[in-house]
């Protein structure tokens, strides 16, 4: 793999990172383990996770083999706050990016982790009943603490990017580093404002699920695989947006290129989204360590350029006022 600077930032990482919204539920310790192998062997760096992955429990997972033979040192660690679980029946998630939450979850994220810091923190999402200075506020004190290097945001919308991104910018402050945000072949949105911001700004671009979450593997195409995220009940609302008749025709347009280079369609879909001009690093999860092989062999793919141009035709967003005027 190779490695990228994350935006403006001093800030290196793989132009492949590791997600690991499944470990500690789906995906075992023994699993995660083997994953993280693999991915280190293949010049892997950035390991993604989240508070809320399994209300801490991927967290953990990595805490734990961080606490045996893998060294800190070799992972760049992300993570991210801003959604807490519900303590009622549903369990379902809650946005809270209160100054006072956002510290108080860091702070039970890095003894899972079991670190003194991250190397790179994200605001989850959007909360409109905080203040976004406040928001801010809890991400100027953590670089200050030490207990992570640098800040983001993830899944905000380009001008409240671009707010935050002044805000951060006054002196001494942490500046913005990275935003973290779906994109892939079925998801282009941020085409429209977020992508021409976040490379004026400096701030480099994750892009999270670039593989459409799972759809543009192709392994849909047919029916619902009895293993597969869709079958699953705590992600089956994750999958079905992309179970349509749009949806569809992309992947049919991702497996006729993939079937002319001798390829998958997951190898496509990937150095699609990691090629994208201003991304850093494209995060994609895998349930097994087998997965995850078959995920890096996309690392050698570099797309020819005429099937780069055909997908992105077929795969265009709407542009309208203001973004094209």
């Amino acid at each position: 793999m190779k490695q990228r600077r994350v935006g403006a930032t001093g800030l290196t990482v793989s132009d492949i990172g590791l997600g690991t919204m499944t470990w500690g539920r789906d995906t075992d310790e023994h699993d995660a383990g083997e994953q993280l192998e693999v991915f280190l062997d293949a010049g892997g760096t950035l390991v993604d996770t989240a508070a809320s992955y399994g209300d801490g429990a991927a967290e953990s997972v990595i805490g734990a083999l961080l606490a045996g033979d893998v060294d800190r040192e070799d992972l760049v660690l992300v993570t991210k706050a801003g959604v807490r679980t519900r303590r009622t029946a549903d369990g379902g998630g809650v946005v809270d990016a209160s100054r006072g939450s956002l510290l108080d979850t860091l702070d039970a994220s890095l003894e899972r982790l079991g670190t003194d810091h991250v190397d790179l923190w994200l605001v989850q999402s959007p909360d409109a009943a905080t203040p976004l200075t406040e928001t801010l506020s809890a991400l100027d004190q953590a670089v200050r603490s030490g207990r992570t290097r640098y800040v983001g945001l993830s899944n905000y919308p380009a001008w409240t990017t671009a707010r935050a991104a002044t805000l951060l910018a006054a002196p001494a402050g942490p500046g913005l580093a990275a935003v973290e945000v779906e994109y892939s072949l079925l998801q282009r949105g941020i085409e429209r404002e977020l992508l021409p911001a976040a490379e004026a700004l400096g701030a480099g671009v994750l892009a999270w699920s670039p593989l459409g979450r799972g759809v543009l593997t192709g392994k849909y195409r047919a029916t619902v695989p009895a293993s597969s995220r869709a079958a699953s009940p705590h992600l089956r609302g994750f999958v079905d947006p992309y179970l349509n008749e749009r949806a569809g025709g992309v992947v049919e347009a991702v497996a006729t290129a993939a079937s002319g280079l001798g390829r998958t369609a997951l190898e496509v879909a990937l150095a699609w989204v990691r090629d994208a001009p201003g991304i850093s690093s494209a995060i994609t999860g895998a349930r097994t360590a087998g997965q995850l092989r078959g995920v890096l062999a996309a690392s050698d793919l570099t797309l020819p350029a005429p099937i780069r141009a055909v997908l992105d035709e077929v795969t265009a967003p709407e542009l309208g006022y203001p973004e094209r005027f």
